[in-house]
């Protein structure tokens, strides 16, 4: 039987997944300013080299902060989420109480018809169960 991820489960893998591009957008980041880094101290030390590593190093710190705000985006999205299934986990709770309220006040007016119901619905389950 397939279980269903519970809220908890939700909002974890979904702070787990911005946590994750947050890094991955961190180190790319830092790999490019490495790159430039690089590239500019290969080159001969004038103003076009000079130029290119400040220019490496504004595109990285732009990738970074790309990095913070999609990962700010990512979190703030999994928390609506999450709100989102707890409401809707409160109104299915709800829902059950009131219907098993509802069942149970039927079956103390008919006692007999619900044990019918209930030994028609085994049977069912008993031919079913036995098919395979």
């Amino acid at each position: 039987m397939a279980q269903n991820p519970t809220a908890d489960d939700m909002k974890r893998d979904a702070n787990a997944a911005a946590n994750k591009a947050k890094r991955d957008l961190q180190e790319g980041a830092d790999r490019m300013a490495d790159d430039a880094r690089k590239t500019a101290s290969n080159l001969s030390d004038n103003d076009a080299a000079d130029r290119l590593g400040e220019r490496g190093a504004a595109m990285a710190s732009n990738a970074m902060e790309a990095g913070r705000e999609y990962a700010d985006r990512a979190r703030v999205e999994a928390e609506r989420l999450y709100e989102a299934g707890q409401q809707r986990a409160q109104d299915v709770a709800q829902y059950a109480e009131e219907r098993y309220d509802e069942v149970s006040e039927m079956v103390r007016r008919n006692p007999a018809q619900a044990l019918g119901i209930a030994a028609g619905i085994g049977f069912l389950v008993g031919l079913l169960i036995a098919r395979r």
